[in-house]
């Protein structure tokens, strides 16, 4: 028991340790970018054919039965 002890104590100072060394500091700096150029606004899509109409409901009647 008394070595698990001793080995977690020395586990949590090495990274303790490791957490607050500068060895492994990042000097490098960031570089802004520029916003995209204004763009201009998308225009609709044209519709690719007019000859087709939208569908109609069905009737609410039914059509009468052919005579015999």
């Amino acid at each position: 028991m008394k070595k698990l002890i001793l080995a977690s104590v020395s586990a949590l100072a090495l990274l303790g340790v490791a957490a607050c060394s500068d060895s492994g500091k990042d000097n490098t700096t960031t570089q802004s970018t520029n916003p995209p150029a204004a763009e201009q606004p998308m225009k609709p899509a044209a519709p690719a054919d007019n000859s087709t109409k939208p569908a109609e409901p069905a009737p609410a009647t039914p059509a009468p039965a052919p005579a015999q």
